[in-house]
């Protein structure tokens, strides 16, 4: 067991607090730790900076994608460019390094990179006398989680821990775990029970649709390309936490004529997604690393539909490679795709009995279970 666990995440997108929050639910509930607590690291910096790494995220994820996506190629260069980055965060996150300094857990677990490039620096600097271990929440590796000084990494597949030591990491120092996800996803629940505790039908296949946390994405365009589906099909969609988003759609679901194949249904900002993911046979949207990985353990097949450039094309590329998704690259086709994998049961069975095999629902507690073997 451990005495005083720091969970660190970073609130540029929703994912990594989601995956800080999993791991802090399974130290709870294994008793791994006598003290634990999870942190945004940015809220230990100062304001610009802070704007820098959530507000610009998801400006630039809604505003300029592509740009986005050249940074992310840009700055992929193993070790290099560190010394200036760490510069730059070194400058900013002097509250941090304080906050660490004044509590000193004796094991800190990172899901962004940012917090892991700090720590790494204070331990060569013998600052701080803590272990550190960092769970990468993407498919692939960036060059932006390499750390010097660490004690484990925590990756989603095997080949994610081949390039990291073909970048030097030591084998013994990687674990193939999976994406953290909150311990609810790996709860087995009755798809039809849970269609009936929503309010859902029961008798057709159901489609998720998730903005995400932030109900950013042209969500409202692939509710218009799905209604042109040819079979009888229940949408369900997520909006998060934009109320502009649900009026819209909710406006779309009003004007549909009661004899419509399609039946949508409007959720905004909800607690029970894993409820609405054991309920689905589908969810369309962007390959996050958080969401899809909700998905996948709840059984999820996936459409995945205009990634962000950098993370979210390499996720989805490894998606189709393990045959658990298919890929819309435009709109207008999306209900013709769906219908097309619809109408081949052999086919849709093959992609559900791939996610089986590819989901890691208990990644959360796998990671708690290797740290407590690696402390003793």
């Amino acid at each position: 067991m451990f005495n005083k666990v720091l969970v660190l995440s970073a609130s540029a997108g929703a994912g990594h607090i989601r995956a800080a929050q999993a791991l802090e639910k399974a130290f709870i509930e294994m008793g791994a730790t006598k003290e634990i607590k999870h942190i945004d690291t940015l809220e230990y910096t100062n304001k610009l900076f802070r704007n820098l790494y959530s507000k610009a995220y998801i400006d630039l994820v809604n505003a300029a994608p592509e740009l986005l996506g050249w940074l992310y190629d840009h700055l992929d260069k193993p070790w290099k460019n560190e010394r200036r980055r760490l510069a730059i965060d070194k400058l900013n996150t002097r509250p941090f390094v304080k906050m660490l300094q004044d509590y000193q857990p004796d094991f800190v677990i990172s899901t962004h990179f940012l917090p892991a490039e700090i720590i790494s620096w204070l331990k060569a600097k013998e600052r701080l006398q803590t272990s550190q271990a960092i769970v990468v929440t993407d498919i692939d590796i960036h060059a932006m989680w390499l750390c010097h000084h660490y004690e484990h990494y925590f990756v989603a597949i095997e080949e994610t821990k081949m390039h990291m030591q073909k970048l030097g990491i030591p084998e013994d120092k990687i674990s193939v775990t999976g994406i953290p996800i909150d311990p609810v996803f790996a709860k087995v629940e009755d798809k039809f029970q849970a269609r009936q505790q929503l309010g859902l039908r029961q008798d057709i296949t159901t489609i998720l649709i998730s903005a995400g946390g932030f109900g950013v994405g042209p969500i409202e365009h692939l509710i218009s390309s799905l209604l042109q589906l040819q079979r009888e099909t229940q949408i369900v969609a997520i909006c998060g936490k934009s109320q502009e988003l649900k009026q819209k759609i909710d406006q779309i679901a009003k004007q549909l004529p009661s004899e419509h194949k399609v039946v949508l249904k409007v959720v905004g900002f909800t607690k029970e997604m894993d409820r609405y993911m054991s309920a689905s046979d589908i969810l369309v949207g962007k390959p996050g690393g958080l969401t899809t990985s909700e998905a996948l353990a709840k059984g999820l097949v996936l459409v995945i539909v205009n990634p962000i450039p950098g993370q979210e094309e390499r996720n989805s590329d490894h998606y189709l490679e393990e045959g658990v998704a298919i890929r819309c690259n435009n709109l207008p086709t999306l209900a013709y795709k769906i219908d097309k994998l619809l109408d081949d049961a052999t086919r849709f069975n093959t992609m559900k009995e791939n996610v089986r095999k590819f989901a890691r629902p208990k990644a959360a507690y796998d990671i708690v279970s290797k740290l407590l073997e690696l402390k003793k």
